[in-house]
């Protein structure tokens, strides 16, 4: 077993339990929130994400990029300039979220705190995300599948105390569902910080080389910024998808109060469940990016191939057994969360949706690793462009509404997953059966 098989099977089996643990905290939320609350859950999250991606400016990818291609000497000054740039970019970005965000209006109906508890996130993300970048770059995933797994048990441990402990309102209990949330990043930062300052003396101790900040600056901005940018939109089209989906939904024919709730049971339920086994995909990702990246310096054309090979055959076994499971039992699983025939109708009927995006998640990573990532960004507007207008289209007919919207859906993802296909089969100089080996950098 070669150590990207083996860096891929330790981060699936602490995300394994790691995405138990986040079933059991959305079927808690789910409970306490009911289907509104956990629609408007559903509505914030996408924001905070948002702040995330600007926060950490893609670090973790564009680190473990230049970690897993230079040479050991070159890692202390690597990692000093950088430390200093996080500095400066966190002060800036807290200064102006604190004028800002008091006038946007998506966070109207929810507790005034909110506000404040994603101004506190920017510098525990930020911070984090020097720590995780490293670990990913000299693949010591121990440390990254551990960190993920007790941001889990922070997470459940906290909102399983509290809502057993205290009664709340809809507006007190959106609050602790987020500040919990909070708190299991601070955990992880915690952790990861502690456990980076030990290898950062460590590299301060033995041989260096100097590389400018410069050179850094501009090799880690190469990267950060597509890599944001592509981040961005995604969070920028999963932030608007709920008013989209609500729009088309009252257009059909739907009341407010009801197109929340299917948008609730769709987002809150339907997809939290298929998405569980996502989390091999992103396993997979965390360990291509840097293999990838070593590989394609390297001009290594073997290793490139193999690693699609072994990528594209993890995910069509996962996958395959994953939608035929959430077909065959979307009832019973649905169930949990909510008694509603609705939520598992929406299941089934996405399964197209699902497995594509298993694909796309490990595709991604590739495209990263091969410097393709205005490709990848160029592919997702175009498809969530198509997507959108299906959704917004289909969704408002009368005798389609949801049906409508979940078709813009896998139409999407089906045609991502190929763009990016098609795209790293020509950068490697490969059909899309692997064949006619004629490479070129």
């Amino acid at each position: 077993m070669n150590s990207f098989v083996k860096g891929t099977l330790l981060l699936v089996i602490a995300a394994f339990f790691g995405e138990c643990l986040e079933f059991f905290v959305n079927m808690i939320l789910a409970r306490e929130l009911g289907e509104e609350g956990m629609g408007l859950y559903m509505t914030i999250l996408p924001m905070i994400f948002f702040v995330v991606i600007i926060a950490s400016l893609e670090l973790p990818i564009s680190i473990s990029k230049f970690i897993a291609e230079k040479q050991r000497e070159t890692h202390y000054h690597m990692l000093k300039h950088t430390i200093f740039l996080t500095l400066l970019f966190t002060i800036v970005f807290v200064i102006a979220t604190t004028l800002l965000i008091p006038y946007i209006p998506v966070f109207q109906g929810y507790h005034p705190y909110v506000k404040w508890l994603v101004v506190l996130l920017i510098p525990i993300v930020s911070f984090s995300s020097i720590a995780r970048g490293y670990f990913m770059g000299v693949q010591h995933m121990g440390k990254i599948a551990f960190s993920n797994f007790i941001k889990k048990v922070g997470q459940l441990l906290l909102l399983y105390w509290v809502y057993q402990t205290f009664q709340f309102d809809l507006q007190m209990a959106l609050l602790i569902a987020l500040a919990t949330l909070i708190a299991s990043e601070l955990l992880v930062c915690t952790y990861l910080v502690a456990v980076y300052f030990l290898q950062y003396q460590m590299l301060r101790k033995e041989p260096k080389q100097f590389i400018k900040g410069k050179k850094v600056r501009k090799a880690l901005f190469a990267v950060s910024f597509p890599t944001t940018g592509l981040r961005l939109f995604h969070s920028f089209t999963h932030a608007i998808q709920p008013f989209l989906v609500k729009a088309a939904l009252i257009g059909a024919g739907f009341s407010s109060v009801m197109a929340n709730e299917h948008y609730g049971m769709l987002a809150g339920v339907a997809m939290s469940i298929g998405f569980f086994p996502a989390f091999i995909g992103h396993s997979l990702m965390i360990m291509l990016i840097p293999n990838v990246s070593e590989a394609y310096a390297n001009n290594d054309s073997s290793k490139l191939i193999r690693l699609l090979k072994q990528a594209m055959m993890i995910t069509m076994v996962y996958g395959t057994i994953a939608v035929v499971a959430m077909y065959m039992f979307a009832e019973p699983l649905t169930h949990l969360f909510f008694e509603s025939t609705s939520a598992s109708f929406y299941l089934k009927l996405l399964w197209p949706y699902f497995l594509f995006h298993f694909f796309i998640i490990p595709m991604q990573a590739y495209l990263i690793g091969l410097g393709l990532v205005k490709d990848a960004l160029f592919h997702t507007i175009w498809s969530h462009v198509i997507s959108f207008g299906m959704m917004y289209v289909l969704g408002s007919l009368e005798f389609l509404h949801m049906k409508g919207i979940i078709l813009g859906m896998n139409m999407g993802a089906v045609l991502m997953m190929l763009m990016h296909y098609v795209t790293i089969c020509r950068k490697l100089g490969i059909s899309v059966y692997f064949m006619k080996r004629k490479f070129t950098y």
